[in-house]
């Protein structure tokens, strides 16, 4: 059995809670990490890890939201 892993997303000052398997929530976040894919090509579309998501989301949302006052976060939970 995959092992579920809970990545909290932190948007606006609320954090929403997201648990699956690593597979379910790189199709989950997909979008965000194409976003961040178009770009800059060196960010994972599929990272292995659920760390390297994370690490993922976060770059993604540094390019696709960089001049935002209060970008989105993305964090494992403990």
């Amino acid at each position: 059995m995959a092992k579920q892993i809970t990545i909290i997303k932190t948007r606006r000052g609320s954090e929403s809670p997201y648990t699956g398997t690593l597979e379910e929530l790189v199709k989950t976040f997909s979008y965000t990490l194409e976003c961040g894919n178009s770009w800059n090509p060196k960010i994972n579309r599929n990272p292995k890890t659920a760390k390297g998501l994370v690490s993922a989301l976060n770059k993604s949302v540094a390019e696709t939201q960089g001049s935002c006052y209060d970008p989105d976060y993305y964090e494992l939970a403990e």
